[in-house]
């Protein structure tokens, strides 16, 4: 039961819906999400939705093999998910412990998503935007790429807790592969990876590694494709489609929808 309540306020964070005519009505009285909806409608679109701006590029009918999975939750979702991390005195959100190995990890009883990336994927810069509306929190990392060898862990209110873990390729800790493999089939409280895969590059030899991993251990899994405002539209339309049809003919665990962030969108909330 657990699962099924988490679930749906994650992974809205990342998605809106087609309600862009009537965005300006107020059903979000948290300030970020209120701000969002007073942009432009074209704005709008490209900062919540951008894989509705991609359909876009479409010449309609020229690959029906390859197709976009688009989620469309309602802005109510979008604003409760916001209020998962909005911090107050009865939704706490902090920074509870480090740990290098799964034994050393806090014992808890919430649901548990993790976040795994490449060095350099965007991953701190992700999850610093998911706490901007708790600004006393502060993300663990590494002034360079690589240096960081622990898992962290954040409670996230009364909902679950956040484990961020170290980027594997560059630099990544000698005992990486053991960690993680020990945590994503031993976690015994984790519901949801969040696997961020560069958009600029694609899936690459290290990914496929993690990608293993959540399917060998039937583990849910969402992939976040970041930095899509450091490509062109068509170089961008491009990794989607391939990541897509990726996801659909060689992954049982993935969920079908993408998830694209911008490094500049992100860097709007630091």
């Amino acid at each position: 039961m657990a699962a099924h309540r988490l679930w749906p306020g994650v992974c809205r964070l990342f998605a809106m819906g087609p309600e862009l005519g009537s965005a300006r009505r107020a059903y979000s009285a948290f300030q970020a999400f209120t701000e969002v909806l007073r942009l432009p409608s074209k704005q709008l679109t490209k900062l919540v939705f951008p894989l509705q701006e991609l359909h876009g590029h479409f010449v309609p009918g020229s690959r029906p093999d390859l197709h976009l999975n688009i989620f469309h939750p309602s802005l109510e979702d979008i604003a409760r998910a916001e209020s998962f991390f909005t911090a107050s005195a009865r939704n706490r959100i902090e920074y509870l412990t480090s740990a290098v190995r799964l034994d050393h990890a806090p014992d808890l009883r919430h649901p548990e998503v993790c976040f795994i990336g490449r060095s350099n994927v965007g991953k701190s810069s992700l999850i610093k935007a998911l706490f901007s509306l708790a600004p006393e929190v502060e993300v663990r990392v590494s002034k360079k790429p690589g240096h960081t060898k622990k898992i962290n862990f954040y409670k996230v209110g009364k909902y679950f807790t956040l484990a961020d873990m170290p980027g594997y390729g560059y630099r990544a800790p000698e005992d990486f592969v053991d960690m993680v493999e020990t945590y994503l089939k031993e976690r015994k409280n984790l519901m949801r990876t969040f696997l961020l895969v560069d958009s600029v590059v694609g899936i690459q030899k290290a990914d496929n590694i993690a990608i293993e991993m959540c399917e060998e251990f039937a583990l849910p899994y969402v992939m976040v494709l970041t930095k899509i405002d450091k490509s062109s539209k068509g170089h961008l339309l491009k990794q989607v489609l391939q990541i897509q049809k990726f996801v659909d003919t060689k992954t049982q665990g993935c969920f079908p929808q993408l998830f694209p962030v911008s490094l500049s969108v992100m860097s709007d909330y630091l």
